[in-house]
């Protein structure tokens, strides 16, 4: 798995990262709903997903309404997980579009690792989850273009 490293909780004013756990499922039919069905009997929400299937094995990527009991979760129930601090901006249709999202991020010469979009948020702007080789410059780089970049205390409910 890429993520193997371990995640420095660094509080920051404006709250905590957004943490994205990453999980390997043996590729077989179910895994990932018994995963989902596991979050949501322990009241967390999935509110981003990314899959990535291989032969034998799928590496799930997801943005949890409350990632620190996921983890906890997962390591009562024997699920290898690793966890990683990620950016999470909000873009709209003006000005913070996708093209000045990834202008500005070019513009400070941050490298996108991954990206993919959060659950949907009726009547507000769309979320893109983004795993940066430098988040905190690439959330500075972000605000600074006029970007709001969501903390996990946001996320979570």
């Amino acid at each position: 798995m890429e993520e193997t490293h371990s995640v420095t909780e660094i509080e920051t004013p404006g709250g905590t990262p957004v943490r994205q756990l990453s999980v390997f499922l043996h590729n077989r039919v179910g895994a990932l709903m018994a995963l989902v069905r596991l979050l949501r009997d322990n009241n967390i929400e999935v509110l981003g997903l990314s899959v990535q299937e291989s032969t034998e094995m799928t590496l799930v990527r997801l943005v949890l309404s409350d990632p620190e009991t996921a983890g906890m979760l997962f390591m009562e129930k024997g699920i290898a997980h690793a966890t990683t601090s990620i950016v999470v901006a909000e873009v709209r249709e003006s000005e913070q579009d996708l093209a000045s999202c990834l202008a500005a991020l070019l513009a400070a010469e941050i490298n996108i690792r991954l990206c993919y979009p959060l659950m949907a948020r009726p009547g507000r702007g769309a979320l893109l989850a983004l795993h940066l080789d430098e988040p905190d410059m690439g959330a500075e780089s972000l605000n600074r273009a006029g970007f709001h970049v969501l903390m996990q205390e946001e996320l979570s409910r």
